[in-house]
Order: C-alpha cells, then sequence, then structure tokens
C-alpha cells in the first residue's frame, strides 16, 4: 500500500526562521510557500532526494500545529507516507482496525488528498497518509 516516505512534516514558530537553517546550512530549496487554510497552516516544501520535508507554521491560536508546539516544542511533528489511493488505504487501515483521524480524505498543501492516523494507534506517530496528482 505504501510507495515511499511522501515528506516528514516539522512544526516551527517561522517558516522564515527555519529556512534560514534548511535553506542556508543544509543547502536544501524551498519549492515556495503554500498557506492552507482548511488546517491553518502556511507550508513550505523543500525536495531533498525521492522525499520532501516540510516546514508547518500556525496561522490560528486553535491550529493543530500551534497546540503541537505548545505542548511539545518546534520539531517533527508527523510522517507522511505515498500511497496511490487514499480512499482504499483509510478503507484497509480501517479494515485492520486502526483508528482514524479523517475516515474521508482532505486537500492539503499542493492539492494532495491527505488523511491522518491517530497516533494511538501507531505507537505514538502521527501518521498522514498521502495521494499526489
Amino acid at each position: 500500500m505504501v510507495n515511499k516516505i511522501d515528506h516528514i512534516g516539522i512544526a516551527v514558530k517561522s517558516i522564515e526562521e527555519a529556512l534560514k537553517f534548511y535553506e542556508n546550512i543544509l543547502g536544501l530549496k524551498s519549492a515556495g510557500i503554500e498557506v492552507v487554510a482548511e488546517q491553518k497552516v502556511r507550508v513550505a516544501f523543500l525536495p531533498t532526494g525521492d522525499s520532501e520535508v516540510e516546514l508547518l507554521e500556525a496561522t490560528s491560536e486553535d491550529s493543530p500545529v500551534a497546540r503541537f508546539i505548545e505542548k511539545n516544542g518546534e520539531g517533527i511533528q508527523h510522517i507522511a507516507y505515498r500511497v496511490d489511493n487514499v480512499e482504499a488505504a483509510i478503507s484497509e487501515m480501517k479494515a485492520k482496525g486502526l483508528r482514524m483521524i479523517d475516515e474521508i480524505p482532505r486537500y492539503g498543501a499542493g492539492g494532495a488528498k491527505i488523511a491522518f492516523c491517530h497516533p494511538k494507534s501507531t505507537g505514538g506517530v502521527l501518521v498522514e497518509l498521502c495521494q499526489r496528482g
């Protein structure tokens, strides 16, 4: 079902501040910044090999990213796995007893169809299923 790691989401207080490290020190280049209003975040993707680093900045105090930073500080917030068909992946996960946050896919950055698996079913890791194109 999983093709590869699509991206790793990193919660940051400021994308511009975080980019100083990722671009100036690591040499990665941002593909631009996008607002995902539904999720109350700004995102910047930094391609690296076959996957990407996604920087997530909250645009509202009630955003999941803001709550994550308040509880945990900045850092890795989720890991996203690429799937061919997110609806089929959700059905398969549910059939295997996995608890889903999203039982119906929603749209994420770059127009990807996404769904999150609940960390209580994944050993404490927020897992995103991501279908692109």
